[in-house]
């Protein structure tokens, strides 16, 4: 008889399942158990994910028989999908990672105005957890239901937040230009997403509109508790499979150096082992975190324009989403928070 935590993924072939597949296949105290697909059903994973030697079964989504079979169920299903499939799961008393933007707003009005569409389990708001640890992680510690952050908002609210912290910038008139590759649009076919559409081209979308602005904006203002957050946000789309570089940019209100600047976020994220702070003068970028669960972040005063510049990169199939989820398993369950986690970037 097995000890080990019972787990199922809900859209195991999505980007975002098949990196939870990855990671945990790495895990010394996980065993699958259901690994949904509508695509794929009925395929063994190594039929359907070459990339897996599994002999594991791809099967149909059925809230009731997923939630009897498992211990702690993870939900990447799209946007507006998981509601009723996580009430289901809750009811049964398992454990939830919802990957999906469902239950990470707390005002319903707020979701329904930035989504478009009703929610439909209004009262599993208020049990939700926002699930990024570096700033929740004792409510996340024992919780039952995380929702896991979206990734630009991860690459964002995490370079943001020592800044806001301070007091020493302008939280009101914050701008930030995000570059992300194209697994963020998910798996299924989209004409916009096609080679000849994205090969040798770059471009914004949703400028002002983007539906993760309210997240950004909720994120910061929980972690610095600072009310008063007003976020301009700009998505772009880049031809690159995977990656976000997000550029902050503040109006300084006090004057401070570059040295004293870096300091400051190094002390902050101290002891917070998936973000590295690089040292002054160095940026990130996205080739150093692919396949990885870190972000790098660099910071530089521009003492001409009073105004404070700072550089994040995340995966954003890993931290921005599968790699977030297991970082907030291990939480939850009691596992030291980096287990199967500690890959490097890929690079090349």
């Amino acid at each position: 008889m097995s000890n080990k935590l019972k787990v199922s993924i809900v859209g195991a072939t999505g980007y975002s399942g098949i990196e939870l597949i990855r990671i945990l296949q790495n895990h010394p105290y996980v065993e699958f158990s259901m690994l949904t697909s509508e695509s794929y059903s009925g395929m063994k994973v190594k039929k359907a994910l070459p990339c897996f030697d599994m002999e594991n079964e791809l099967v149909p989504f059925n809230a009731e028989k997923t939630a009897e079979n498992s211990d702690l169920v993870f939900l990447c299903l799209p946007h507006t999908k998981s509601m009723d499939a996580a009430a289901v799961i809750l009811k049964a008393g398992k454990k939830l990672v919802d990957l999906s933007a469902d239950f990470r707003l707390k005002d319903k009005k707020l979701y329904e105005e930035w989504y478009g569409a009703k929610h439909t389990q209004p009262e599993l708001l208020k049990k939700s957890v926002y699930g990024m640890p570096e700033i929740n992680c004792e409510a996340i510690i024992g919780s039952s239901f995380v929702a896991n952050p979206g990734c630009y908002p991860t690459s964002i609210i995490l370079g943001a937040l020592p800044a806001v912290i301070t007091r020493l910038v302008d939280s009101c008139s914050i701008v930030v230009n995000s570059i992300s590759g194209v697994s963020g649009a998910g798996r299924k076919a989209k004409t916009e997403l096609m080679f000849s559409e994205t090969d040798e081209n770059v471009k914004a979308y949703k400028i002002g509109t983007h539906q993760h602005t309210a997240e950004i904006e909720m994120g910061i203002i929980m972690g610095s508790r600072n009310s008063k957050v007003k976020v301009s946000f700009t998505p772009h789309l880049a031809p690159v499979n995977r990656g976000i570089l997000t550029t902050i940019n503040f109006a300084l209100k006090e004057k401070i150096s570059n040295a004293e600047m870096v300091e400051l976020y190094e002390n902050y994220f101290y002891k917070k082992e998936f973000v590295r702070v690089l040292p002054e003068g160095q940026f990130p970028e996205t080739k150093y975190v692919a396949g990885s669960n870190y972000c790098d972040i660099g910071v530089k005063v521009d003492t001409r324009t009073k105004r404070l510049i700072v550089v994040s990169a995340i995966d954003n199939l890993v931290k921005g989403a599968a790699g977030q989820a297991v970082q907030n398993m291990n939480l939850m369950c009691g596992f030291k928070e980096s287990t199967a986690l500690k890959n490097i970037g890929m690079m090349v």
